[in-house]
């Protein structure tokens, strides 16, 4: 593929992908089967999609540490432990079969996919939050399980941590993104060192990548509005179910 066209092409994904994290979640159902398509292995495909969530994340969290939204030292706690799972997940992933990782991957397009699209604005909020005691314990262990799959291919993750957080702790949804985005950058990164200590990450393409969804995540969080959402919903079940057939279908 010409090398001017796979950079545009990176780029333009990356900048749908933000718009997406941003009004649905799930970015990474578009940005790691594209990596594949563009003929990475999918090990290194999933590596090299560490950088664009690394790099979204430290944007989300420099975003609302400036408006001092945080519950330190909570995601930290929830971060160690996701980190420790994260290696396990991606030394999964590393063993894996590529076929097979492909249909796995096909497979949780359309849960996930589904899951953003049925999704109802139903979380609670102006809750008193519960961060000590055993609800930390709680926490911390349903982050190591979140680590695992995090660390494995941690697409859709994102709405899995918002559900958690917000019913498990009762974080108010803007404490819940800032806490998610945090805990996400600290596993993720671990788990990219790992995947670029196993050789399985291309730094180009990850960048380019990076750098439109960083574009992207800044123009919706400015232009968004409610009939955006759903009209960006209803694009990702098309692409979403059009993408999972080729991965299960063709290698």
């Amino acid at each position: 593929m010409d090398s001017v066209f796979e950079s545009f092409l990176l780029i333009i994904v990356g900048f749908f992908a933000g718009i997406v994290n941003t009004l649905a979640g799930g970015g990474s159902l578009f940005t790691l089967p594209v990596l594949i398509f563009l003929g990475l292995p999918p090990s290194v495909a999933n590596g090299t999609n560490r950088i664009v969530i690394v790099i979204q994340s430290l944007g989300g969290t420099l975003g609302y540490q400036s408006k001092k939204i945080n519950t330190f030292p909570f995601p930290i706690y929830l971060g160690v432990t996701a980190s420790i799972g994260s290696l396990i997940g991606a030394q999964i992933a590393l063993q894996l079969d590529g076929a097979i990782f492909n249909r796995i991957l096909a497979v949780i397009m359309l849960i996930v996919g589904l899951l953003i699209l049925i999704r109802q604005n139903s979380l609670s909020s102006n809750l008193p939050e519960r961060l000590t005691g055993k609800y930390l314990i709680y926490a911390v262990l349903g982050f190591f399980i979140i680590g695992i799959y995090g660390g494995f291919i941690n697409a859709g993750i994102g709405i899995v941590i918002m559900i958690f957080l917000n019913r498990l702790n009762r974080l108010s949804l803007v404490k819940t993104n800032a806490t998610k985005v945090l805990v996400v950058m600290i596993y993720s990164t671990v788990a990219l060192i790992f995947f670029a200590f196993n050789d399985a990450v291309n730094w180009k393409l990850g960048l380019l990548m990076a750098l439109g969804t960083l574009f992207g995540a800044w123009w919706a969080s400015r232009w968004s509005v409610r009939k955006g959402d759903r009209v960006i919903r209803i694009a990702m079940l098309l692409t979403i179910f059009i993408m999972s057939i080729k991965l299960w279908f063709f290698e």
